[in-house]
This record gives structure tokens, sequence and C-alpha cells, in this order.
């Protein structure tokens, strides 16, 4: 679609297609003004990309991706007579504000004529009304309730808001079927916008386990790559598509080598301090990936190292306090790499691992999951009989025979089993040794 000038109201003119919906909000529902200065940036934001320089008058919107809402705040107030752009884009920073610097939304909506859905659209998005635009059923193809039409990048948006709202309750079909509308409108105008919708899609699809979603992922990927600004948004597709591949390792093991390659490109793309949650969780991945691969090769021990760094720094994230349930999962993974990886400090690696079996312990109930805590037991006991430590092993081990058996879990039984007896054997064996041992001699 080319450029086109629309006219929302008598003091402002617009260019579109508009950057909407690509950049992180608040950005990403901010209104670039026409004119020559400001056009080169509009490109660049259209694109996914954060302009090389930002023009005066769009310095409002230097600060709001920077962070700096204050700042951006001021420089809109800074404008003695504001035309209905501005006006719009302090309603996007501040929808709450009161008179007089505040806009009344129905009026907003009149002064932007057929683009005053976007008034709406942010509604939504903030969450002061459930109500989409368009969502009382007079919506076909991007068509406003109100008769006005939304095309383009802003048909795409009003299309995504309503499938976010029939999520919860007409269900993932319906949903998907408004974000391929949304994808059409999208495509011509704005490739990363149609990339982010299919994300979207294709997160719905994985949520129920539907093995279409990778192929989408694919196509978002595809639509995003020159998009430079979108790091923390292409970060999470490839750990999204990462996750689809590697869920399906079970019945497939090469899952597992398309999927590594998908979470380094998350953490190429993103640092703990650009996305905390999103770094850790592509470590966290990385690591379970490389701990479940077979160990056929010299390259399996390396690995093993390389997880283990993963695994430690995923857990300066995933602390014992805020992500309880993430932080056991990862330190059992640590555990297990600590007794099984390279190593010229064996034994230390060994007391460690015990150690943090045992804090992990401490969150694994009896009673509320019985199965879980046998695993860890039975974990700790094997390493506590590597150590020599028989007493300590055989006590877990019991323990963890027990559930096992209370459970029916008859592998895990024959496993734990299998420990005791290699323990009752070493015990032997050293009874045998001292008692066999020649006598000291007389002094």
């Amino acid at each position: 679609m080319a450029d086109r000038p629309h006219d929302p109201g008598p003091a402002g003119l617009l260019t579109r297609p508009q950057p909407l919906g690509v950049l992180p909000l608040p950005l990403g529902y901010l209104l670039v003004p026409a004119g020559t200065d400001t056009d080169p940036a509009r490109l660049d934001l259209l694109a996914g990309r954060v302009p090389a320089r930002w023009p005066d008058r769009l310095r409002a919107h230097e600060l709001a991706l920077a962070g700096d809402r204050d700042g951006a705040l001021a420089v809109l107030d800074a404008d003695p007579e504001p035309g209905p752009v501005a006006r719009y884009n302090r309603f996007v920073l501040d929808p709450d504000a009161p008179a007089p610097r505040g806009t009344d939304p129905d009026r907003l909506r009149r002064e932007l004529g057929e683009l005053g859905v976007l008034v709406d659209l942010v509604l939504f998005a903030l969450g002061r009304t459930d109500q989409p635009p368009g969502s009382s059923g007079a919506v076909a193809d991007g068509d406003v309730a109100d008769g006005e039409v939304a095309d383009g990048e802003i048909g795409a948006l009003v299309l995504s808001a309503q499938a976010a709202h029939v999520l919860g309750t007409d269900g993932p079909a319906a949903a998907v079927a408004l974000l391929d509308r949304a994808v059409e409108q999208a495509a011509p105008v704005s490739p990363p916008l149609a990339g982010l919708l299919h994300a979207a899609a294709a997160g719905i699809l994985r949520e129920h386990g539907d093995l279409g979603c990778v192929a989408r992922f694919e196509q978002a990927l595809a639509l995003l790559d020159d998009a430079d600004g979108v790091a923390v948004g292409r970060a999470e597709v490839h750990l999204e598509l990462a996750g689809a591949l590697h869920e399906q390792a079970d019945d497939r093991p090469d899952m597992l080598n398309r999927a590594v390659p998908h979470y380094h490109a998350a953490l190429q793309l993103v640092r703990r301090e650009d996305a905390a949650l999103t770094w850790a969780a592509a470590h966290a991945g990385l690591a379970t990936a490389y701990l479940t691969m077979p160990m056929v090769e010299a390259s399996g021990q390396l690995r093993l190292g390389i997880a283990a760094q993963s695994l430690r720094a995923a857990l300066t994230v995933y602390t014992r306090e805020d992500h309880p349930a993430e932080w056991a999962s990862l330190q059992l993974n640590l555990a297990n790499s600590l007794v099984y990886g390279p190593t010229a400090h064996r034994e230390e690696n060994l007391v460690d691992a015990v150690e943090i079996y045992e804090a992990v312990l401490q969150t694994r109930d009896r009673h509320a999951d019985p199965l879980g805590r046998a695993r860890v037991l039975s974990n700790q006991g094997t390493v506590l009989a590597h150590l020599g430590a028989f007493d300590d092993a055989k006590a877990r081990l019991y323990e963890a025979r027990f559930l096992f058996e209370e459970h029916t879990d008859e592998a895990s039984v024959r496993a734990v089993r299998g420990v005791l007896d290699e323990i009752a054997r070493q015990t032997a064996l050293a009874r045998t040794a001292e008692h066999d041992a020649p006598a000291p001699a007389p002094g």
C-alpha cells in the first residue's frame, strides 16, 4: 500500500501507513505527524527499526521509547496549541489525566475522524474497557461498528483486539481466524506488524497443542527478520518456537537439534537488563535441551558444561522467593549436571549436588508432591553412595523406595533397589577386606 495522506481534523495531517503496533507500548500506539522532517523516522519505525536520528518534532516519541514518560509528556505539554495528533499522543501517554491537560475521549474521536477508532483501541489495550472496537457484532474485515472503516495497519489492530476479546469467550479457533484476517490487513503495509500477529496466532495454537504453530512461528520470524528495534519481540518468538520444537522431542529427538539454535538466537537478541524473564527462560531452555540430548560423542561432555553455565545464569533471575517452581526445577537440573558433567573436581561437585538436592527437598512436600520428593531423594541418595556416605544414602533411598512403592512406580522402585544392593555389596566387600587385612606387627 502506498503512502497516503489522511486528514484526521482541521489541525493535523497524517501519512499512512503509521508505525502502530510494532514497537513496544507506549510508542507502539503513538502517531507520527506528517512532514518531510518526520517521514524518514516514520519509515524506520514502520520497518521495526529505531531511527538513527530523531527529528525535533518526535522528541516525545524518542523519550517514550527510552521509558521517560514524564519527559515525553513535558514535551507535548510545551506545545501552546496542540493539534489532534499531539492531543491523541498525550492521551496515549496519560489517558487518565484530568482537565485542563486531559483529553475527553469523545471529543478526541471526533477530532481524529476516521482514525478515532484508535481512541477505543488505546482504552482496550490499557484495560480501561472490556470491549474492543466493533465487538458489538457489526464488524467485518476491519469495519468499525459506527460505520467508519479501519483498514491497513489500523484495521489489523482492530482485528487483533477483537481476537484477544473472543479468545476467552468463543475459543482459540475464532481468535486465530481474526488474527489471520489481521495479518492480511497488515502484511502489505507493515510486515513487522504482520509478523507479530502471526506469532500471536502461533502462540494460541501452541497453547492448545496444535503443531501448526511451528510453521507460523517461522513465518513470523521471516517477517521480523530486519526489525532490529523489536529485539525483545523477536527473542520471544525464537523462544516460543524453540519451546514448541522442544515439546516434540519425546517422540522426535531430532527436534532438540532444531530447538537449540532458537534458544541461542534469543540469547543473542536480549540481555538480562533488557528482558530478564525472556533471557532466563532462554538459558533454562538451552540447558534443558543440552541435558536431554543423548551422550553419544565427546561434544556431549562440553554440552553439559554449557548447560551448567546456563542454569546458573537462569537462577540469577528465577529465585526461590519469586519463582519457586522454576527455581526448584533448575536447581535439580544443575545438581544433575554437576553429577554427570566433566570436571577436575569430581568430589567437590558431588558434595555441591548433595547440598542442592537438600535445598530442593524443602520444596517437595511428602503429601503434596510425593513422587517429586521421591525422585529428589533417589538422586541425593545415589550421590551420597558415590561419596561413600552409605548410612546417609540408605536413609534417603529407603524413604524414596517407600514413596515409589506407595504410588506403584515399579521402574523407580527397581532403580532404588539396585543402588541399595550395590551399597550392600560395597559394604560387604569393605568388611571382608578389613577382616582379611593382616594384623599390625607388634611395636
